[in-house]
């Protein structure tokens, strides 16, 4: 990623299970990752580089962490890949002003949400 002098460049997750993790994103979207020892690994090129170290904490909004929402051109579908790849929808689709969209949680339990601004069946 461009470094871009005082904005936002790199973002980091707490992992109770770093294996689960790389084998959760890398099924549900396709995402490479980069070892550095045991305790952390990393991923670029997914919107906002970023990576994922050993801890037993979790990012949820009912601790008030911030959320990271992943855009989708087709939301069942990519619900569908979250659930196979052993995510958990944590709130079902609903519609806000812009969209619809739905939060998952990884094998971590930590919590994000993928919107879409096309129609929703």
């Amino acid at each position: 990623m461009k470094n871009v002098h005082e904005k936002i460049n790199y973002v980091e997750f707490p992992a109770r299970d770093l294996p689960a993790t790389k084998a959760f994103f890398s099924a549900a979207f396709g995402w490479s990752f980069t070892d550095y020892g045991s305790e952390y690994t990393a991923f670029s090129d997914e919107g906002l580089d970023g990576g994922f170290f050993q801890s037993d904490k979790v990012s949820s909004t009912d601790t008030g962490s911030p959320l990271i929402v992943f855009y989708s051109k087709d939301l069942d579908a990519t619900q569908s890949k979250i659930e196979k790849a052993g995510g958990q929808i944590v709130k079902a689709k609903f519609s806000f002003p812009g969209g619809h969209r739905f939060h998952f949680s990884d094998p971590n339990d930590n919590e994000y949400a993928v919107w879409s601004d096309t129609e929703v069946p």
